[in-house]
């Protein structure tokens, strides 16, 4: 084992993938990071305590462990040393259900379900219920409460829905839930009548058509653009390509835009998400409702775009930015669309009740 400076910690190795294929597990003292696609297998990690890592004898023996722990004794991490564990290596499969359970956190984050695209959306309870129960057998690398060992909070959100679920009558999800919900005493099945347990296929159908809602009537200008996974939280919009819709428009003899970005169903909200334009010196920004779409003034050099110089203006390099600005290839997100499709097509070993689910549903 090798251990080098990343970012101010020690690391088993830089991470160099972009964040939407790249499976992350926090445990005590450390990250743990594994490529998706990658089927090496092989794992990154970064100590953010080594004195805290009470598992890694687990993985490495205590040898590894001891001498894992008095090489990063001492040494602050820098980019200029390195230090070399002859003999120091991961124990085959010592890490095997972690990282599933690393998986399971990237199907929340990062599964790119889309109506367009034809990638089923996930269960968000059944998906969470396996999570916490392999949050629940891992707990030997959760000695301190880490983002990623909260049971409770992976299983409370979908109390409602659990009720539903049981009532479903599939063995395999009532067995699933019922072990979940044992789990915690904050988490019990409310109801007697089955409830919504998140975007089915009728619900899922509905993710908005930004071109089937507006017209062309007074638009002077219109184009689309693509979401940056990274930029905006989870499950809220179709993840396919060309989804942001925007159009400039007049209004009281200045230029206003309308932006209006898929959503991933009927039942979610986009409500409060930033959305920004920019085209060349024309600048302008809003909000998203629980529609996905906002209306805002644009503006350069400070004053407001009049309807004259709106007519006048090339949008060809309209650039929209919803959520957070962050850089990301359309060659990522379609990447992880191909790894999706696949684990649909055919359900890997590791694959989650809820992958299989979605890949037996009938859409």
């Amino acid at each position: 084992m090798k251990l080098v400076a990343d970012s101010g910690l020690w690391s088993t190795g830089p991470v160099a993938v972009p964040s939407p294929v790249l499976a992350v597990l926090e445990v005590s003292g450390a990250i743990l990071s594994w490529t998706i696609d990658d089927e090496s297998d092989s794992t990154a990690i970064t100590f953010t305590d080594p004195a805290r890592a009470d598992w890694l004898w687990r993985v490495v023996g205590e040898s590894g462990h001891s001498a894992v722990a008095t090489a990063v004794a001492g040494h602050q991490p820098d980019r200029s040393l390195a230090i070399e564990l002859a003999g120091v290596a991961l124990l085959p499969g010592s890490l095997d259900s972690v990282r599933r359970l690393a998986l399971g956190h990237w199907l929340r984050r990062w599964w790119p379900a889309s109506h367009r695209d034809g990638i089923a959306v996930l269960d968000a309870a059944v998906l969470d219920a396996e999570i916490a129960l392999l949050t629940a057998a891992a707990q030997d690398f959760f000695a301190d409460d880490t983002f990623d060992s909260d049971v409770e909070g992976l299983l409370a959100p979908h109390t409602a829905a659990f009720g539903g679920l049981v009532l479903s009558g599939d063995p395999r999800v009532v067995e699933m839930v019922r072990a979940a919900s044992e789990l915690t005493d904050d988490v019990g099945f409310v109801g007697t009548e089955p409830a919504a347990v998140g975007a089915r296929r009728d619900d899922y159908a509905l993710a908005a058509g930004a071109e089937s809602r507006v017209g062309n009537q007074g638009v002077m200008a219109r184009g689309t653009d693509s979401l940056r996974w990274g930029g905006v939280p989870p499950s809220v919009f179709d993840a396919a390509e060309d989804t942001v819709d925007w159009r400039i428009e007049a209004a009281d003899a200045h230029a206003n835009a309308t932006v209006t970005v898929d959503l991933a169903g009927a039942a979610v909200s986009a409500n409060g998400i930033a959305v920004r334009l920019r085209s060349g010196d024309v600048v302008g920004a809003g909000v998203l409702d629980a529609n996905g779409e906002a209306r805002f003034p644009l503006a350069a050099g400070g004053q407001p775009v009049t309807e004259t110089a709106a007519w006048n203006h090339d949008w060809r390099p309209t650039a929209i930015t919803v959520g957070v600005d962050v850089e990301e290839s359309p060659l990522i997100r379609e990447r992880v669309r191909r790894f999706a499709r696949a684990r649909l097509a055919e359900p890997a070993s590791d694959a989650f009740l809820a992958e299989v689910l979605a890949a037996e549903a009938d859409y």
